[in-house]
């Protein structure tokens, strides 16, 4: 990537809903120019979609909490099965795999702490390959909507 390209994914993670002619005058280039730089980011699976940000308890979701999720055995068919069933559970807004201790950290949104007493108890904690789970209420969140490149090894 470019400078240029950096620009555009950077004014398009701002606000990706601006017309193709306006984030090319704000770039000080021309639209066509602007527009094919945009379609080939999408090519390469630089840019892979546009996303609106809502408010999770405008969607009756006020309480989050990451819940950390052990199972066994260590395996590659129980590893995906409980990935994707969990990644299917309405309650689930991210299911992330790690190495160490923790191998889900599930990202949770629910109305309230009585329906996330629910979730842990009649969704996770019935389920046989999971041997031990931990819970953190979130109270607040803050995420950088704008991350930069950083530099490659390459760069320096």
């Amino acid at each position: 990537m470019d400078e240029l390209d950096a620009a555009i994914v950077r004014l398009l993670q701002t606000d990706a809903r601006q017309s193709n002619r306006e984030l090319a005058r704000r770039l000080g280039i021309a639209p066509s120019t602007c527009l094919e730089r945009v379609r080939a980011l999408t090519r390469r699976g630089v840019i892979r979609g546009y996303h609106a940000d809502i408010d999770p308890a405008a969607l009756n979701r006020g309480t989050q909490a990451m819940v950390s999720v052990q199972v066994r055995p260590l395996s590659r068919a129980v590893i995906n099965a409980f990935k994707q069933s969990a990644a299917e559970l309405p309650e689930v807004l991210s299911v992330f795999v790690l190495a160490g201790g923790d191998d889900f950290p599930l990202h949770v949104a629910v109305q309230d702490l009585d329906h996330l007493h629910s979730f842990l108890l009649d969704r996770l904690s019935k389920r046989k390959e999971i041997v031990g789970f931990r819970t953190s209420v979130i109270f607040q969140q803050v995420h950088d909507a704008v991350p930069e490149r950083l530099p490659s090894p390459s760069d320096t």
